[in-house]
């Protein structure tokens, strides 16, 4: 029987509480409910999570997980959508615009990468069971580079290899700048769909928000 090498789960849970924390710096206008009931919200999820997984209870640990990730995403697209209704009325002064926009940038990045580190591959529950990772969402270099002399295995198979956290932060924060995948191609359709969309929010976001900011200064 295999040995279960458990992937570190703190950088995950940095990263989701300060997606939650970030919303602070936004107005009020601008947030789906007061900061603090959302940072809360998301703390208390975190917290079942982190507590489910070191209790072994993978679907208890998942359903915690996800409803962080719905949390998430639902405020980010609010302050996301209400800011570009506030535009034409210049409801906002440009500095906040331009504060609010770099507050929905970073936010962006944690929160799909959160997304595609959970998902890929049946989630890091599933990964974890796997000596390698050699299928999934995404084509890691690691997966497509055949390592010298070992028969045609590639690199991740020969060094047991598998993604973390922060090769999904990666992906995630190369989507949002490049508008596509650099190094990382994506082979599910799931994930093109989640990049076009992180893609049109990200271009918003720094398109459309932070140049109307600059132009009214």
């Amino acid at each position: 029987m295999t040995e279960i090498k458990y992937e570190p789960r703190w950088p995950v849970v940095l990263a989701t509480l300060a997606a939650a924390a970030l919303p602070f710096a936004l107005p009020r206008s601008l947030s789906v409910l007061p900061q603090w009931i959302v940072a809360l919200l998301v703390t208390a999820l975190v917290a079942g999570a982190v507590i489910a997984h070191y209790m072994r209870q993978q679907r208890m640990n998942e359903l915690f997980g996800y409803s962080v990730l719905v949390v998430l995403t639902i405020a980010l697209l609010f302050s996301l959508v209400t800011l570009i209704v506030a535009l034409p009325r210049h409801a906002e002064p440009a500095k906040r615009l331009l504060e609010s926009a770099a507050v929905l940038w970073v936010t962006n990045v944690i929160v799909f990468a959160v997304w595609y580190w959970r998902l890929d591959a049946g989630g890091p529950n599933a990964r974890d069971g796997r000596v390698a990772h050699s299928r999934g969402a995404f084509l890691f270099p690691q997966m497509a580079i055949v390592a010298p002399g070992a028969d045609g295995k590639s690199v991740a198979e020969m060094e047991k290899w598998r993604p973390q956290f922060v090769d999904y932060l990666a992906l995630s924060f190369y989507t949002c700048t490049a508008f596509s995948p650099t190094d990382v191609p994506v082979l599910s359709r799931w994930a093109k769909m989640m990049m076009m969309v992180q893609a049109v929010m990200s271009f918003t976001t720094v398109g459309v928000l932070a140049a109307r900011a600059v132009n009214i200064l």
